[in-house]
């Protein structure tokens, strides 16, 4: 894996772009500290420049990059890898081509000389590169199907600019951009903020599953779908769609085991971690390595279960014990990295489990993706509750109930169990199609926004541009759409790229697969989630390989105890961030509303976890990050 920058500056005679470009680069040593690559191209009235830095996973003596066509025609910086490189490399020498490395970027970018942008479609992989075609004058930046691979970019008058981590963009500009409206408050609802948004105004997000093309000579730029099908549901039996998802998932493995250094697996004992450990396993001809985190809170710990199927599949098993300590340690390290607010608290542990097990390999396959491609969340469930709770109540009742459940469901500390829920589900109901959204709301709700931000910071609809993708998501199949286009590749994918590049790691996600992913699109959506039964098409392929009722058993997730944490070891850099003064320079917030909900919060009045590590790790990011920025 890498990291890759790049820039076309109009009329920049007078301007070091060789400087500008290596300065970009710098910024993400950490996405790979193996080796850096250059190009830059002076035209008459332009400068052109790619850069890359590299972590060596696949052709450790060849694969420096950029790299050109024969005629230097074309040139390519890639990010990523291509799980079908070898069946594309021999489509391409029955054509003629000839190969000088087996990286992939030669690959993608002979693909593109002999098919043009059909190319694109072809690619079985996570990835984000650019390709220059001096023939054409243009240049094509593209993102892969789920997001896997990040993509930053700043289009104005004066060119293009982008760059995989936002850090390398914003130390090369003018001025600070001034905070995007719409990126503010989706944050503030979301946790996070998905593409195409970014928390800067002027600078995006490409979208998964598109390409942005440039033309270097009017600065004119658009942007395509790569794959643009409609999946049909099919019909088929149980027995047939197990054997072929078992099937699909076994492949799978088997193509993102192969690399040229040391790979494992993370296993957490969970269903999606225990069958890619399992597949894995059966397909390495020596024991493979696993790696799980324990804490030494047993309330959170789960390593019991992961030690089950370490044994069970004969690994040699990893287990890192961690403490609040040794999370809270590395906070600024980890949350100051995502470049703009993220509030996901399982980065945390998902760092700590990267940074341990890369003394070991520099590859690990996860179970990520699981959730989303089988069907596997409670909010899915929901869905259907929804839909019964609003054909039965009226809505004047449902305020009522309302009102009492959320007295009753008041606590005072950070405990996420029924009460919880409850509380959750109950204040997500919709009876205007919008549930679905509400619920992936893990911040504010639209009522507690027009509280606690300013008038002029809020805008009407945040999650409006995704609403017209999907307007009205009312079955499974909706909802994981839903969480494709938002959490998937604005949570979960930005959380395991920034926090195991940082630890100069690669993590590859075998569940996440586009051919996967249409096939469960086209099966019933019964077979992926019947009655409370999750994820029942995935378990049941793979049930035999496990002991009886394993893959039933409930998993907690990396959840973290930040309520406790900011009512104490945190609680005084909290209070700094509701300083009047503070606060009023910074005019983003009412500031009455939220230094009341924050007191609470640290007074436990009210536990209010959720909002206000929302807001800690926008007031960190604004400090540490936006104001530090000239």
């Amino acid at each position: 894996m890498c990291g890759i920058n790049g820039l076309v500056y109009k009329n920049a005679e007078n301007t070091d772009v060789q400087n500008i470009i290596e300065k970009m680069n710098k910024k993400i040593i950490h996405r790979g500290p193996d080796e850096d690559g250059f190009f830059v191209e002076h035209l008459e009235d332009k400068t052109i420049a790619f850069a890359m830095r590299r972590l060596s996973i696949v052709d450790l003596s060849t694969g420096k990059q950029p790299i050109f066509t024969e005629d230097k025609s074309k040139v390519i910086v890639f990010n990523g890898q291509i799980y079908n490189s070898e069946e594309l490399k021999k489509t391409l020498v029955q054509k003629g081509f000839v190969f000088h490395t087996s990286s992939p970027a030669e690959v993608v970018l002979k693909l593109y000389e002999c098919f043009g942008l059909e190319a694109f479609k072809m690619l079985d992989g996570v990835f984000a590169f650019s390709i220059y075609d001096k023939i054409l004058g243009k240049i094509f930046i593209a993102r892969d199907f789920f997001g896997d691979k990040p993509l930053h970019y700043q289009h104005s008058e004066k060119g293009l600019i982008w760059a995989s981590e936002l850090k390398s963009i914003i130390s090369v500009l003018d001025k600070k951009p001034e905070i995007d409206n719409t990126g503010l408050n989706l944050y503030f609802q979301l946790t996070y903020i998905p593409a195409p948004f970014t928390i800067y105004k002027g600078i995006s997000k490409l979208e998964s599953n598109s390409f942005i093309e440039y033309d270097v000579n009017t600065n004119a730029l658009k942007i395509h779908e790569i794959h643009s099908e409609k999946i049909e549901k099919q019909q088929i039996s149980f027995d047939e769609a197990k054997k072929n998802v078992r099937k699909l998932v076994e492949e799978s493995v088997s193509s993102r085991s192969v690399s040229d250094v040391s790979l494992g697996a993370f296993l957490s004992g969970g269903v999606d971690s225990s069958i890619i450990s399992l597949c894995l396993s059966k397909q390495s001809d020596s024991k493979i390595d696993t790696f799980s985190i324990g804490f030494d809170k047993k309330s959170f710990d789960e390593t019991e279960k992961s030690r089950l199927v370490a044994n069970l599949i004969g690994s040699n098993h990893h287990e890192f014990v961690i403490s609040e300590k040794d999370l809270t340690s590395h906070l600024d390290e980890i949350l100051l990295n995502f470049d703009e607010p993220f509030a996901d608290s399982s980065a945390l542990p998902s760092y700590i489990v990267a940074s341990k097990t890369a003394d070991y390999v520099k590859v690990a396959l996860t179970g990520d993706g699981g959730d989303e491609v089988f069907g596997g969340y409670n909010k899915y469930l929901i869905g259907g509750i929804n839909q019964k709770y609003t054909s039965l109540v009226p809505i004047f009742l449902h305020q009522s109930v309302l009102k009492v459940a959320n007295a009753l469901t008041k606590q005072k500390g950070d405990e996420r169990g029924l009460k919880f829920k409850v509380r959750k589900a109950l204040n997500s109901i919709d009876y205007d199609h919008s549930f679905f959204y509400n619920i992936i709301k893990l911040g504010f709700t639209d009522k507690e926004m027009s509280i606690y931000l300013n008038e002029k910071d809020r805008i009407k609809n945040p999650l409006a541009y995704y609403q017209q993708r999907i307007p009205n998501p009312k079955n499974l199949t909706d909802f994981r759409n839903v969480d494709k286009l938002i959490s998937l590749e604005g949570d979960m994918i930005v959380k395991v790229d920034r926090t195991s590049m940082l630890a100069s790691m690669e993590c590859r996600a075998p569940f996440l697969t586009r051919e996967i992913w249409n096939y469960t699109l086209s099966l019933p959506d019964e077979y992926l989630l019947k009655g409370n039964n999750k994820k029942m098409i995935l378990k049941k392929a793979f049930e035999n390989e496990f002991p009886e009722q394993f893959l039933e058993k409930s998993k907690k997730g990396f959840g973290v105890p930040v309520g406790d944490w900011l009512r104490q070891g945190m609680r005084s850099e909290l209070l700094s961030y509701i300083d009047d003064k503070f606060l009023e320079e910074q005019d983003i917030f009412d500031i009455q509303n939220i230094k009341k909900i924050v007191l609470n919060h640290l007074n436990s009045v009210e536990d209010n976890s959720f909002k206000i590590w929302t807001f800690y790790c926008f007031q960190k990011w604004y400090k540490n990050t936006y104001l530090a920025t000239k």
